[in-house]
C-alpha cells in the first residue's frame, strides 16, 4: 500500500434551501417569497437539515488515518483527483454521473441521504455502510461495476465524456442540420437533435426516445457498446429518415455539423457546459475507453 493515506473525496451539491438563500439573500425573504406561493420553508431548511446530519455521519464513518475533502458539484472542474482517492458521491443518482467524467479509475460509492426521494439506482447505500465500503475498496474487494461511458472526439482533438448521455443538436432545440455516418451507412439530417447514451443512460433519457419512437436497443451498463438515438427526424428531398437509431461498439458514429450558428454538444444534461459544433465540425461518437467504477457492495 501507498506510504501517503487514502483520501477520501465527498461529492456533494447545493440543497434547495442553500440556492434558496443564495436567490433571495436572507432566510425570512425566501420565506416570504414561499409563502405568497403557499409553500412553507419549513419543509426545505427541515430536508437540508437532514442532509447535512447525513453529510456528517458519512464523514465521521472514514477511518481516523485516512484524510478527507469536500467538493461541490460546481467545482469538480477545478478539483484535481488523486490516485488513491476513493470518492462518495452522496446525493441523487445524478451527482454520480456529474462526477464520472472527472475520474481515471477511482472507486466511487453512492450515498442515498433520501430513499424517499432518490431511486438509488446509483447511489445504492446507506450511510450505515460507509467505513466497510471504504476500507473494502482501498484493499480491493469491494464488488464494483466497470460502467460504460460515452466520448465525444471532436475534429480538434477536444473530448467529452459522460456516464449517462451526449447530446448533439441546436442550443435552442430548434432543428439540427448534420450528417450522419456509420460504417458505409450515411444521411442528411434535419431533426431535435440526437443522443449517444450508455446502457446507464439507457435507462433515462434515451428510454423515453425511444419509447417514442419505437426504437428500443438493448444496452447493459457494463457492456462495451453504447447507442444513438434520433428525435424526430424530419423527411424532405434533403434529408432522410432511414438512420434513427443503433448500437455503437467497434465503428464510432461521425456526425457533420451543417448548422451556421448554434450548434452544441453538452454531456449529462449540463447545458452550460457546451461544445460549440458550428458548420464543417465533425464528432465521433462511440464507447470510451474508460469506465466508471461504481462499487455494488
Amino acid at each position: 500500500m501507498s506510504a501517503i493515506p487514502p483520501r477520501a473525496v465527498f461529492v456533494t451539491r447545493e440543497s434547495d434551501y442553500e440556492l434558496l438563500l443564495a436567490r433571495h439573500a436572507t432566510r425570512d425573504q425566501a420565506r416570504f417569497f414561499l409563502d405568497t406561493r403557499g409553500q412553507r420553508i419549513e419543509e426545505v431548511e427541515a430536508r437540508h437539515h437532514h442532509f447535512q446530519a447525513v453529510l456528517a455521519s458519512a464523514r465521521g464513518a472514514v477511518p481516523g488515518d485516512w484524510r478527507q475533502a469536500l467538493v461541490r458539484r460546481a467545482d469538480l472542474d477545478r478539483f484535481l483527483f488523486a490516485p488513491q482517492d476513493v470518492v462518495v458521491a452522496v446525493g441523487q443518482d445524478g451527482l454520480v454521473a456529474n462526477v464520472a467524467k472527472y475520474l481515471a479509475g477511482q472507486p466511487v460509492i453512492g450515498i442515498n441521504p433520501a430513499p424517499d426521494l432518490y431511486d438509488g439506482v446509483l447511489v445504492r447505500f446507506a450511510v450505515d455502510r460507509l467505513n466497510q465500503l471504504l476500507r473494502a475498496s482501498v484493499a480491493q474487494a469491494a464488488a464494483v461495476e466497470p460502467r460504460t461511458m460515452v466520448q465525444a472526439l471532436l475534429d480538434n482533438g477536444e473530448t467529452l465524456t459522460a456516464l449517462n448521455e451526449i447530446f448533439i443538436g441546436h442550443r435552442s432545440h430548434q432543428s439540427a442540420r448534420y450528417r450522419i455516418e456509420l460504417a458505409t451507412e450515411a444521411e442528411d439530417h434535419s431533426s431535435s437533435g440526437l443522443i449517444v447514451a450508455s446502457g446507464t443512460g439507457a435507462t433515462g433519457w434515451a428510454r423515453s426516445i425511444a419509447e417514442a419512437t419505437q426504437c428500443a436497443l438493448s444496452l447493459q451498463p457494463v457492456e462495451p457498446a453504447v447507442g444513438y438515438w434520433v428525435r424526430e427526424p424530419f423527411p424532405s428531398r434533403a434529408t432522410g429518415t432511414t438512420m434513427r437509431a443503433g448500437r455503437l461498439t467497434d465503428q464510432p458514429l461521425i456526425v457533420t455539423s451543417r448548422m451556421n450558428d448554434g450548434g452544441v454538444i453538452f454531456a449529462d444534461g449540463i447545458e452550460q457546459d457546451f461544445i460549440a459544433f458550428d458548420w464543417g465540425r465533425q464528432v465521433r461518437l462511440a464507447p470510451a475507453p474508460r469506465a466508471l467504477n461504481l462499487v455494488t457492495g
